[in-house]
């Protein structure tokens, strides 16, 4: 598939605010003692970067104006719930950020963490769902789809976490989340290299064979079938050459969970908080390359004949 930009920051970005979110509320539920200041200004971050996300995905749409209308096909559609939840978890992460700040609001503090971690969990399987439910694309069509998006939003925002703990001088809780956020990105790497390597076993259910009816066994296409380009040879496939493809599998793998474990380690070792502050931006880098390369692996049936001309 040909990834767009814009979804390709938005997931990225909701992913990052959603494991922000979540990692407060699993804190704060674990009995940990949040400073609740540093805790109301990091879940103003997360919505701040959710706001940044949805903008985003405004320029995917093809009329921007009708976005509204995305909400209507709920009963059926996981884009249309998703468009449902987001904007309901933005509020809820907003209402319990206002409430930490306000001592008249105080007393309703202790039910956000558990309203905001079945949130974000629900966010998290509507936005996956919408490329899991895709059964053709095999690539997509499995449960690691779905984990994937979790724990990748998980590590990021438990990155994210503790580097605005540094720059707030908040020791004691980055210290805590450390061992935390280590566990965390190496399961995502975990899961995301099980995902790697079942997708490389696939084999495409349809064939030359299967879609002409000629039952040769070697058929080899001469012709991209017509002069010029089309919206199937735009959208359908990412344009990559192979070698740039195999690159990207292996940046992101180093940018993403290689090299911010190798920091944090380093980090927890050695009593340099800044190594948050690095880890951040490069990881943010490899999970964009990350989410370009869920996309553009994902092979749709029709680049059987569109993809490649010999």
């Amino acid at each position: 598939m040909n990834p767009a930009l814009s979804i390709i920051v938005f997931t990225t970005l909701a992913g990052a605010a959603q494991g922000l979110a979540v990692v407060l509320a699993v804190l704060q539920l674990a009995g940990m003692d949040l400073d609740s200041s540093f805790a109301s200004r990091s879940l103003w971050v997360a919505v701040a970067i959710l706001m940044g996300a949805l903008v985003a995905s405004f320029f995917h749409l093809g009329r921007p104006s009708r976005a509204w209308r995305a909400a209507m096909m709920w009963r059926t559609s996981w884009m249309s719930r998703e468009v449902i939840v987001l904007p309901f978890f933005v509020v809820l992460v907003a209402a319990w950020a206002y409430a930490l700040s306000s001592a008249r609001f105080e007393p309703f503090g202790r039910f956000f963490p558990w309203i905001v971690i079945a949130a974000a969990a629900m966010l998290w399987y509507c936005t996956a769902m919408i490329y899991a439910c895709i059964r053709f694309i095999q690539e997509w069509a499995h449960p690691l789809t779905i984990v994937n998006y979790t724990v990748i939003g998980l590590s990021s925002g438990s990155i994210l976490a503790g580097a605005l703990g540094v720059t707030s001088g908040q020791a004691r809780f980055v210290a805590n989340l450390t061992t935390w956020t280590i566990a965390i990105t190496a399961l995502a790497w975990l899961t995301r290299a099980l995902s790697l390597r079942r997708n490389a076993k696939l084999k495409p259910k349809s064939t030359l064979q299967s879609a002409t009816g000629i039952h040769a066994p070697r058929l080899v296409q001469k012709s991209m079938g017509m002069t010029g380009g089309a919206f199937n040879t735009r959208e359908f496939f990412h344009h990559a050459s192979v070698a740039a493809f195999r690159r990207m599998k292996i940046i992101f793998q180093v940018l993403g969970f290689a090299a911010p474990l190798a920091l944090l380690a380093f980090a927890s070792a050695s009593d340099w908080n800044n190594a948050w502050l690095v880890a951040l931006p490069i990881q943010f880098v490899g999970l964009l390359a990350e989410r370009w390369f869920f996309f553009a692996q994902a092979r749709h049936p029709q680049n059987l004949y569109y993809q490649v001309v010999s």
